[in-house]
């Protein structure tokens, strides 16, 4: 099993730059891809970016190519993404999620644990 909690949101301009967190408990961190979904007010929630289990092999969605970068430390138990010139449009609640399955994935239903989500505000 593996829990996971977010943190890093709040409120920037655009522009700006917000790291998010993603600390897991339990063992099964390391050998399990994450990933990190967006949900906007009225909107159903979407992919993001997901990293593979060594942290060797990443995807993103196009929305947030190269600007967005996620990364893992599997001896901090940690998961991350970096976000960089932020829109308003990146206004959403952001969840990490953890894949048992280990395959690096872009769909909700191959992930098997969420976390609570943090707010990203980003003010024009």
């Amino acid at each position: 099993q593996v829990q996971l909690v977010e943190s890093g949101g709040g409120l920037v301009q655009a522009g700006g730059s917000l790291r998010l967190s993603c600390a897991a408990s339990g063992r099964a961190f390391s050998s399990s891809a994450m990933g990190w979904f967006r949900q906007a007010p009225g909107k159903e929630r979407e992919f993001v970016a997901a990293i593979n289990w060594s942290g060797g092999r990443t995807v993103y969605a196009d929305s947030v190519k190269g600007r967005y970068t996620i990364s893992r430390d599997n001896a901090k138990n940690t998961a991350y993404l970096q976000m960089n010139s932020l829109k308003p449009e990146d206004t959403a609640v952001y969840y990490c999620a953890a894949s048992s399955y280990g395959v690096l994935a872009t769909t909700k239903v191959r992930y098997n644990y969420w976390g609570q989500g943090t707010q990203v505000t980003v003010s024009s």
